[in-house]
């Protein structure tokens, strides 16, 4: 794959849209509608059960026309057939990217070094339902001779996010005989409250680790195996109660699982784009193989629309194009991704890491250091507890960051009036943060002029708001397909590599050296800056050994 070599801000698209920013980029939201009033009915798209209205955000069609000009200059469609195609995006690494490949129907054809992958991967997607299958019928029994009532997910980063945001969101669906949960932290007490009331009987453990070293997992992995043993005994029970999702099938062996129940996945499939691979496989224990399926079926249904369509009707290159408007010319540090529904309380967290690992970057693809701004800090957290808790500050504070809304037309709850109470209370703040209320329109209410300011709302905050008939395990494939993409989109304006991570590795070098320190006898000779050393010694003459 050829490097882009031309300078972002060189080229004419970046300048004109410098310059038409100049002019656009105060307006504000009351009198585009009100020189536009259809903008609301326009500027909006729909595809793979998705509705996205971007009407309330600071751009005109000139705006619109110019970002989509842009992405042709640096060759967005290009850039995603290639990726689509199997080629090795990924230049540090020299990885094809293909998360998409893991949602191909059987009999596609994606080639990797000469090789079609898609016979793999819907051979391990069998693989996962027959064993998914047995664990949910009872078929697949504990050493003891119990059915399995608790599955525990050992992960970390994607391996963890991806299936604990999906479980979480899909619960819905879930066979609640079964209980799920997800160990990721190297603190102990994850670890210890997650099992605290587990019978180890019945409890199956999922390691997913494609090395089968990562540090955290295989410390967690490790004690799970002794909770168990320290209950059962026998070694021979490991391989009733772990199964590895793994390549290293050596490994995984030593650890005592047998590798006829380890479940491969690939160096395509980056670790925040995993839930759709093997990484999944607590998701399809809990939704069932169908459950599953639709997951990726959704995600499919995006990834076509993403190939296909028009830019200007596209919804992940029109959130893309959004996110670099205002993350490189209004210098927006942060979106807020704002669910209207419960079920949807992980799913920022799910989206800080595919944002931010992938596009928290600062050097381009050649090397080069970047003069705009990059990726942007993703947060957020169900819209109602956000309303009392950081909505004061986007209303009326000084910064300035977009915000996703996330709704559905139907609960999958439905009690009294409390979804559209719900609903109500999400297009009110889309509106409110849009127009706010003016000075006049405070002391039109006979409010005391002193108090004015207090209560006036400058409005003009960017929202895009996406619509759903219902949460079903397709709308959230669908869901995840449009973020990854949008990301991909602004990697690709940005050129940037979106899906390496080395700036994760510097830290886990340094804990390896300083752990040594920990376990070494007498005082040992150390080689960090004052303060790690100060605070190391105090670490080690302070801690309490059981």
């Amino acid at each position: 794959m050829s490097i882009p070599s031309r300078s972002l801000t060189a080229r004419p698209e970046w300048r004109a849209l410098a310059e038409h920013y100049k002019t656009v980029g105060k307006s504000h939201l009351r009198d585009l509608f009100a020189a536009d009033p259809g903008r609301g009915e326009r500027l909006t798209a729909e595809a793979a059960g998705l509705f996205l209205d971007y009407s309330k955000h600071r751009v005109t069609d000139e705006t619109l026309g110019l970002l989509v000009r842009l992405a042709e200059a640096c060759d967005l469609s290009g850039r995603t057939e290639a990726m689509f195609n199997g080629e090795k995006i990924n230049i540090t690494e020299g990885r094809a990217v293909l998360h998409t490949a893991l949602r191909a129907p059987r009999g596609a054809t994606v080639f990797v070094d000469g090789h079609n992958v898609i016979p793999d991967v819907h051979a391990v997607l069998d693989r996962m339902a027959d064993f998914s299958d047995r664990v949910r019928a009872g078929v697949w029994l504990g050493y003891t001779g119990q059915r399995i009532r608790a599955v525990v997910n050992i992960g970390i980063g994607g391996s963890d996010l991806g299936p604990m945001m999906a479980y979480r969101a899909l619960r819905h669906y879930s066979q609640r005989d079964i209980s799920f949960r997800f160990v990721s932290n190297v603190d102990g007490t994850d670890f210890a409250e997650t099992v605290r009331d587990l019978d180890p009987a019945s409890t199956l453990f999922i390691v997913a680790s494609k090395t089968f070293t990562t540090l955290e997992t295989m410390t967690n992995a490790r004690s799970a195996r002794a909770w168990l043993l320290a209950a059962l005994g026998d070694k021979a029970a490991v391989a009733k109660h772990f199964v590895a999702v793994s390549t290293n099938a050596a490994e995984v062996a030593k650890f005592g699982i047998d590798v006829a129940n380890m479940f491969e996945f690939w160096d395509w499939v980056g670790g925040r784009y995993s839930m759709n691979s093997a990484i999944g496989l607590s998701t399809m224990i809990a939704l069932g193989p169908e459950g599953f399926r639709q997951i990726l079926a959704g995600a499919r249904a995006m990834d076509e629309h993403f190939r296909t369509a028009p830019l200007a009707q596209n919804l992940p290159a029109l959130m893309g194009l959004l996110s670099v408007w205002y993350s490189s010319f209004f210098d927006a540090d942060t979106v807020a991704v704002l669910p209207y529904d419960q079920y949807l309380s992980r799913f920022p967290g799910y989206l800080q890491q595919l944002t931010m690992e992938s596009n928290g970057k600062r050097v381009t693809l050649s090397g080069a250091e970047v003069d705009y701004q990059t990726g942007a800090i993703y947060w957020g957290k169900p819209g109602t507890n956000g309303q009392h808790s950081f909505y004061q500050l986007i209303h009326q504070g000084t910064k300035l960051f977009p915000c996703d809304l996330i709704g559905f037309c139907r609960s999958l709850n439905p009690l009294g009036d409390h979804h559209d109470l719900l609903m109500a209370n999400m297009f009110a703040q889309s509106e409110a943060l849009a127009f706010g209320k003016t000075a006049e329109e405070v002391a039109s209410d006979g409010t005391a002029a002193w108090l004015v300011p207090h209560r006036t709302f400058p409005g003009n905050h960017p929202t895009s708001t996406i619509l759903a008939d219902t949460l079903t395990p397709a709308v959230l494939g669908a869901m995840v397909a449009l973020y990854e993409h949008s990301v991909f989109t602004q990697g690709v304006i940005w050129d940037i590599g979106s899906f390496d991570q080395w700036g994760v590795e510097l830290g886990k070098v340094l804990a390896g050296r300083i752990v040594s320190a920990f376990r070494s006898e007498g005082d040992p000779e150390l080689h960090h800056d004052s303060s790690t050393n100060a605070l190391i010694r105090r670490y080690r003459a302070r801690k309490v050994t059981r």
